[in-house]
């Protein structure tokens, strides 16, 4: 596919790695440039006494660079991608180099070793016994979990029995101490929602109610667990998820619901934990709008995957995760990644939307962002408030002065089809369609 300068910036693993490719996508920095059909390649001049060789397979994508940076892609693959994109006329056609050549055989020959049978793994010397085991484990942590409920249960009836007033001037301890409580209880998820709870109190006017809200939220998902044996099979998968309990990827692609289609990556945004980012691409089926959500969690340093671009589209099947409303996926199967061509499947009015988002909280009551797609939409400030206004001049609020400058831009005045995340109370933009093309929206840290 030809890649266009946005699809090439999405790729950056956060804004400062994007402003730094912009600085390395100068033609002069760069030599020995060349390309043939899937890759290119050149040498940058950076701080070493050598250049540093950088080069691209374009159709994945995937980068190499003999710099030491440990973002992936790196700033110079991303300069040589933004002169690939945007001045194709300065890279002539050549035979790869012995670099080049050697670093797209070990391509190959990994993709070659991935596809073919796995190797069967060794019988356990007693079945018998290896499952008895599997099922203490899970007995064990059943109980921990479930006295961490318990516990957790009593800590949330206080909170709100001593009432909210003093919350904004309580410890760090005080949020932190059931956190870690719930971490020894092995149950993470339920980590995760105290340690947010500690955020709310210093997040500004209205922060009793956003509070409460999640306070319910929590003491539903400790009255769902306490009950469930007697839920649905989807809700309770839905419940263990929120508990902490995974699946594997392994386990999902075998088993989970598998949905082929043409899907259209439409949106990625970045959320920093305490020692993790989360990743988080949105996509749409683009016959019937099925929404998908890959998740690629990754430490501090570490590269996330960059290897579905919004702004593009593929043919692809997805195994699905268990779940109420089942949104996680896994990418099992897919093929070459294709320009975005077409608008996106969106909700003719903001008022459809919310009842799209409705449905989908009466399916996972649990459901923290859901994707929301909606045509025809004109960016409005108003009381230093920025929203988007549909023809019947309803409006979705905007959840940052940035996304809605973003979209002003991209509109140019005119009705555009918005895709973002929605918390509920207000539509983080992650893309948008305006005229005939489409533009990404960058959400990280």
């Amino acid at each position: 596919m030809q890649w266009t300068i946005d699809q090439v910036v999405a790729l950056a693993p956060d804004p400062a790695a994007a402003r730094a490719g912009r600085d390395q996508a100068d033609v002069r920095r760069w030599s020995a440039l060349g390309r043939a059909e899937a890759a290119a390649w050149g040498e940058c001049r950076g701080s070493a006494a050598q250049p540093y060789r950088t080069c691209l397979d374009t159709a994945e994508p995937a980068f190499g660079c003999s710099c030491p940076s440990r973002k992936l892609p790196c700033k110079h693959a991303l300069g040589l991608f933004l002169i690939l994109a945007g001045q194709p006329g300065t890279i002539a056609e050549a035979a790869p180099p012995h670099w080049v050549a050697e670093w797209l055989a070990k391509r190959a020959e990994r993709a070659r070793k991935s596809a073919g049978p796995a190797a069967p793994a060794p019988a356990p010397a007693d079945p018998a016994a290896a499952a008895e085991e599997q099922a203490r484990r899970a007995r064990r942590r059943q109980g921990r979990v479930a006295a961490g409920v318990e516990e957790l249960a009593l800590w949330l009836a206080d909170l709100v029995r001593n009432g909210l007033a003093d919350l904004p001037g309580r410890p760090r301890q005080f949020w932190s101490q059931p956190a870690a409580r719930m971490v020894d209880a092995q149950a993470p998820g339920l980590a995760r929602l105290v340690g947010e709870l500690a955020e709310v109190p210093h997040s500004g006017p209205a922060w009793p109610d956003r509070l409460l809200t999640r306070v319910g939220r929590l003491h539903l998902a400790l009255e769902g667990y306490r009950r469930i044996e007697t839920l649905p099979a989807p809700l309770r998968a839905e419940l263990a998820t929120v508990v902490g309990f995974t699946e594997s990827r392994e386990a999902v692609s075998a088993r989970g619901e598998r949905v082929a289609g043409r899907w259209l990556v439409l949106g990625r945004s970045i959320r920093q934990e305490e020692r993790l980012r989360a990743q988080r691409t949105w996509l749409l089926e683009a016959a019937t709008g099925r929404p998908a959500m890959v998740l690629d969690h990754a430490a501090q340093q570490q590269p996330l995957d960059p290897s579905l671009v919004p702004g593009t589209a593929m043919d692809a099947e997805l195994a699905f995760y268990p779940a109420a409303l089942p949104l996680r996926a896994v990418v099992v199967e897919r093929g070459e990644a294709l320009a975005l061509a077409d608008r996106f499947p969106a909700e003719p009015t903001a008022a459809a939307a919310l009842r799209g988002y409705a449905a989908a909280l009466a399916a996972n009551p649990w459901l923290e962002l859901a994707p929301l797609a909606v045509r025809g939409v004109l960016p409005c400030r108003e009381d230093a408030a920025w929203s988007l206004a549909d023809a019947e001049g309803a409006r979705l609020p905007l959840a940052n002065e940035t996304g809605g400058l973003v979209l002003l831009a991209v509109s140019g005045g005119r009705p555009i089809d918005v895709f973002g995340e929605w918390d509920g109370l207000a539509l983080t933009p992650l893309g948008a369609w305006a005229d005939v093309a489409f533009s990404t929206i960058e959400a990280g840290p």
